[in-house]
């Protein structure tokens, strides 16, 4: 009778052990699929909360600007923390403090975003005027837009050593936006995709008057590596937009169509892409290198298209850069630039320069020898 209970205890004990082997095993599945290298890494999402500290931003008859930038841009934080569970989210400021421009962009650089959005309120000597539009990075088409961009980036005025820290740049002298001609984005067609995004939720979500996309010479866009935007979500000079601005119930549709926005543009991207949308998990492709090889080797003067150029380095891969992967980077002038191509005629970079100008309407011929740019009428010249 004894070595029969033993042999049952013994059978229950095996039993037990291996339910539990069982048990922690189901339990460690999820972790075990996650290290088998099938799960993408994390989005970022850096929300930047215009202004802030000493720097009220745009002043209505009731408010400041600063107070609803960071009123709307914690609650669109806030919303895709809640919605979207492959997104973190990184703020700026989260309280009133003054962050200067550089520091803004090189939160979002260190950070390796993947996305940038810039909150902000508008005012305009004309009370009448209402509505939302949504910026990128780009040359301003027109005096008006020059003046929005200019108001923006004089708040590096209020930072100590500004002259220094931004290579003399001076904010209020339309001579200092000149860089810009010579300046496309890298991330221009996806900052565009998203920015259309804004506008169309604030048009078809919060019921807002809708001033478009626009583009300007924005230096906290400027500065940053990664498709961004810069949001002015109404006019505190209008008193009925203003008041809007100030109520619970405008600060939550404002919010929620840029959390809307932002998750349409994560999902599309997703979708066409089957990478991380980490930068440090592109590779390079061998072509960029085969290129950068016959473009710096020797003393022969290669013509190719130079399509971007930024303050920070890119990381040069074909999603980064329309699909395109023939890449070179050229540092030149503490500029990165970007080009396509490598050509000993310059009548062959001319045609592909044609073949890639829907995707990059301002890209130009330039000629590199030993990895740096030449004059071009020098180059012709030497052929």
């Amino acid at each position: 009778m004894g070595s029969d209970f033993n042999n049952v205890k013994e059978h229950t004990n095996i039993y037990l052990q291996r339910l539990i082997c069982i048990i922690l095993l189901i339990a460690a599945l999820p972790f075990l699929l996650s290290a088998g290298g099938g799960s993408e890494k994390k989005w970022v999402v850096v929300i930047d909360a215009g202004h802030g500290g000493k720097d009220p931003g745009a002043l209505g008859a009731i408010s400041k600007e600063k107070n609803i930038n960071l009123a709307i841009a914690l609650k669109a934080g806030s919303y895709i923390e809640q919605n979207l569970k492959n997104v973190e989210v990184l703020y700026t400021r989260k309280t009133d403090v003054f962050v200067g421009l550089y520091e803004r962009a090189d939160f979002a650089n260190k950070n390796k975003a993947d996305l940038f959005i810039s909150i902000h309120a508008n005012a305009i000597s004309k009370s009448t005027i209402k509505g939302t539009e949504t910026w990128i990075m780009g040359l301003a088409q027109d005096d008006q837009n020059l003046e929005v961009a200019m108001k923006e980036n004089e708040v590096i005025l209020l930072e100590d050593d500004f002259s220094t820290k931004y290579e003399n740049f001076d904010p209020k002298s339309p001579e200092s936006y000149i860089m810009f001609t010579v300046m496309q984005n890298t991330y221009r067609e996806q900052s565009l995709y998203l920015a259309s995004n804004i506008q169309n939720q604030f048009r078809n979500r919060a019921g807002r008057v809708d001033l478009g996309v626009k583009q300007a010479g924005f230096l906290v866009l400027y500065m940053t590596s990664m498709p961004s935007v810069l949001i002015e979500t109404g006019f505190l000079t209008n008193s009925e937009e203003e008041k809007y601005l100030n109520t619970k119930d405008g600060q939550d549709y404002l919010a929620s169509a840029i959390y809307r926005a932002t998750r349409d543009y994560i999902n599309e991207i997703d979708k066409k892409s089957n990478i991380s949308r980490s930068a440090d998990d592109y590779t390079t492709p061998v072509h960029a290198s085969v290129v950068q090889e016959s473009a710096s080797s020797g003393n022969q003067v290669r013509f190719m298209v130079q399509i971007a150029t930024s303050g920070s380095r890119k990381q040069v891969t074909p999603v980064n850069f329309n699909g395109l992967e023939d890449i070179v980077e050229i540092e030149s002038d503490g500029q990165f630039k970007y080009a396509s191509g490598s050509f000993e005629d310059y009548a062959m970079a001319s045609e592909h320069r044609k073949k890639i100008g829907s995707y990059y309407p301002d890209s130009f011929v330039i000629a590199v020898k030993n990895n740096k740019i030449l004059p071009l009428q020098e180059a012709l010249n030497s052929k």
